[in-house]
Order: structure tokens, then sequence, then C-alpha cells
């Protein structure tokens, strides 16, 4: 096997990942097993948020055949990532690469809630949920401005704060997110067909769960700024809220929900891992496929891979080569005051590269992308690196070292050439590894 050969099968194997995520055939079966609801309805009211949203809404309007006449709604979606509906209007809710909430998120937040609230008994309303949503459904509670939400939002982005608790912030400053969609809705039945972007698929973490009944409270809320130090930096309104909320001043988020409320989740990593394990196999490799439960600090999952590499190539161990090992979920990266440019998939493939080195990427390709194209605030996806990549950068005077250090992947990636880059793809399913140890 050359590295051409092992970069080359290295992105088809995650090429097949990102294809069994795509929304239409996962729309396709969906609708089959509501068609009956569906008929029966006087309505059906579309709403919803996230990087599949486009990609959604088209396939549900293309599969619904007859029923679509009685189609209406909105979705939130990013920018860039639009495409062509009939009946459903996709609003574009913030730049892509951004997730941060804009205030035409807000404006589409509050056109959802108005149509669930007045829907009647004999309307279907359908929520379209996947990766991103947080930032696409942004509805402030009241006394808390869209620049306070973003300033939090932004700390614990820097902070290196996991997904669950940035919602369980999110939540308890929002009238739509954490179960108030769901309260707020009044239709005979609420479907929400989600795309799982979040590690073991929790339906109340996904997009901040606007359909799920929420098991997190103000005190939980509170409780993360305070541990990331960040309480007494955030804005006035949203201490002032997050205590009201603790002091019993403000409604929880509902903690159950009504029958006529179904939460399906359609698409996930554990799938796409499946589909890329298949992949592999076809290509003649045996597969570790350690799952979509991966997350934590991203150098730290580096240092782990990069020791399973090296228990391949010296003992055979957990398997001999040729091996493609896989890896799902999502990590973290603490950005520092003077962090570069980069995102989580770029820094782990550079973080991988400066531990194993050239001689222990020999015969060795890492690669780490974004299912939804977008990795950070960058343009690209991931990255990929093989003993290659660090000659190529020893001759361009550039040490992998000092680019990790200051969280730098992008640029280093971009002067070789190793940056994955797909655009938006309209789905999103976490991040999806491809490590392969050639013979």
């Amino acid at each position: 096997m050359t590295e051409s050969d092992l970069r080359a099968d290295a992105r088809a194997i995650w090429d097949a990942a990102v294809a069994a995520a795509n929304p239409h055939a996962l729309i396709q079966s969906a609708v089959g097993a509501l068609a009956d609801k569906l008929s029966e309805a006087r309505r059906i009211l579309v709403v919803g948020g996230g990087k599949a949203g486009s990609a959604m809404a088209v396939a549900f309007e293309q599969a619904v055949g007859p029923c679509l006449d009685k189609v209406e709604g909105i979705v939130n979606v990013p920018a860039g990532s639009e495409l062509t509906t009939k009946r459903i209007m996709l609003l574009a809710a913030r730049p892509a690469g951004s997730n941060h909430p804009t205030a035409k998120g807000v404006a589409g937040a509050d056109e959802m809630l108005q149509m669930v609230a007045a829907a009647s008994k004999d309307d279907v309303v359908l929520c379209l949920l996947s990766g991103g949503g947080s930032a696409l459904l942004p509805a402030p509670a009241q006394g808390i401005s869209l620049a306070d939400k973003q300033a939090v939002t932004r700390m614990l982005h820097e902070c290196g704060a996991t997904i669950d608790e940035m919602n369980a912030v999110r939540k308890h400053l929002s009238r739509i997110k954490g179960g108030r969609l769901a309260q707020a809705c009044r239709a005979g039945s609420l479907v929400s067909w989600i795309i799982s972007d979040v590690v073991g698929d929790p339906l109340d973490v996904i997009a901040s769960g606007p359909t799920s009944p929420d098991p997190t409270t103000f005190a939980d809320a509170d409780d993360v700024l305070r541990r990331y130090g960040i309480s007494e930096r955030t804005p006035a309104s949203v201490r002032q809220y997050l205590e009201a909320g603790v002091a019993g001043q403000h409604e929880e988020t509902p903690k159950q929900l009504t029958a006529s409320v179904e939460n399906v989740i359609i698409g996930s990593n554990v799938i796409s891992l499946q589909a890329a394990e298949k992949e592999a196999v076809r290509r003649g490799y045996r597969v570790l496929n350690l799952g979509s439960f991966v997350e934590g600090e991203t150098r730290e999952a580096a240092t782990v891979l990069a020791g399973i590499v090296r228990g391949v190539k010296a003992h055979g161990l957990p398997a001999p080569a040729p091996l493609c090992v896989l890896v799902g979920g999502e990590t973290t990266v603490r950005l520092g005051p003077n962090a570069g440019k980069g995102g989580r998939n770029q820094e782990f493939v550079l973080a991988m590269l400066q531990k194993l080195g050239p001689n222990g990427m020999d015969r060795v390709v890492a690669l780490s992308g974004g299912t939804d194209g977008e990795d950070g605030p960058t343009d690209a996806a991931g990255a990929v690196g093989s003993s290659s990549t660090l000659r190529r950068a020893t001759s361009l005077g550039s040490d992998p070292r000092s680019y990790l250090d200051r969280h730098d992947a992008y640029p280093f990636f971009d002067q070789l050439g190793d940056l994955i880059k797909t655009g938006l793809t309209n789905t999103n399913v976490m991040d999806v590894r491809v490590i392969l140890i050639g013979s």
C-alpha cells in the first residue's frame, strides 16, 4: 500500500460516513412511517432548525406526495445552505462558519412559536432538527438581549464547556429550547425528526431539545457558569435571570410532555460509523470501530489514538495491519487568549503528527473531519496527515509543535494542501476520524 493509496482510501471511507447521514434517504423512510397521520391532517406545519434543515425540508416536500398542498412552515438554516423549496420557507438565520445566534434567527424562532401556538387539534406539526439547531433557534428569555446571549455563548465556547453544559445554560435563557416549543404547541400531534450531532443521542441535548423534556434546572445552568469562573463576567441580565430562576421566580423548563409529542432519531454518528466500517472492509481493511462516545480534550484523544497506532505497528495489537481505526464523537479545544485559526478536527490530526513524528507516521494516514463540512470557524471540514505532511512541513521550515501550541492548525495544513474542504454537506452527525495503518 502506497501513501497515496492510504490517503485515497481514508477519504473514501470518510465520504461513506457522510453519505450515510444524507437527509434525503433518511426522510424518505421517515415519511413512510408517518403516512397515515400526514394524510389525515388538516394542515402540516413544518418548523425546525439545523445544518441539515435545508436538505431535510426539500426531502420532505419531495416525499410527502399529494399532501404537499397542506404543508406550510419555516426552518432556520445556515446561510449558503439554502435549497429551493415549494412550501417551506428556509430562513438564513446565521452566517456559514458561525455558531453564534443572530437577530434573523430570533425572528424565525418567534414565527415558529406563533405558528405552533395557533395550530389546531386537526393539525400535525413536524419539527426538523439537526446539529447546529441550538445556534439557529435563538429566542432569548424576556429581559435578556440577543447581544447578552451571544456574549455568554462565546464565553462557553472559549472556556471549553461541553455541549451538555452549554445547552443547560442556553435552555434556561430561552423561550423555545428545553421543551418550550413543544409546550407552546396546540396541534393534535407534534413529531420531531432528528439527525443527532451529540454523543449518545440524548433528545434533550440535540439542538437544545426544543421538543424534549429537560432534565436540567436553573441551578445546573448557574453552576456551569460558576464552575468555569465566568459567572461574574457574564452580562448582569443573564446573571440576574438565572439567579431568579434558581429562587423559583421563573417557570422551570418542562420535565415531561404529553403523549402527543414524539421524537424520532433518524440519523446519527453510529449509523455513519457503520457505513464507514462497511466501506473499509470492502477495501480490504480489518476494522477497529471505537464508537461514537469519544469526547474530552482533542489533544488527549489524539494521544490515545497515537498509542493505538504504535501498538498496531509494534505488536499487531489490538489487531494487525492493514487496519482501519474509526472514531466518532466530538472533542473540544480549550483556547487561550491568543489562539490562532483552526478547529478540533484539524487540531486532532496535527496533534497525532506531533505525537508520532515522521517514523511513527510511516504507512499511516490520519483523517479527521466534521460531517457538516465545518470545523471551527473555518471553511474546512478537517484535515488529513501522513509522513509526507511532516516532510513537506520540514522543507518549509514549519514546526508542527509551534502551530499546535497556539491552536493554529488551519494555516499549517493550508500551506501543505492537506485541508479537507467539502463545503456545507447539509447534514451533521458530529465528527468522523479515520486512521489507516498499512501493511
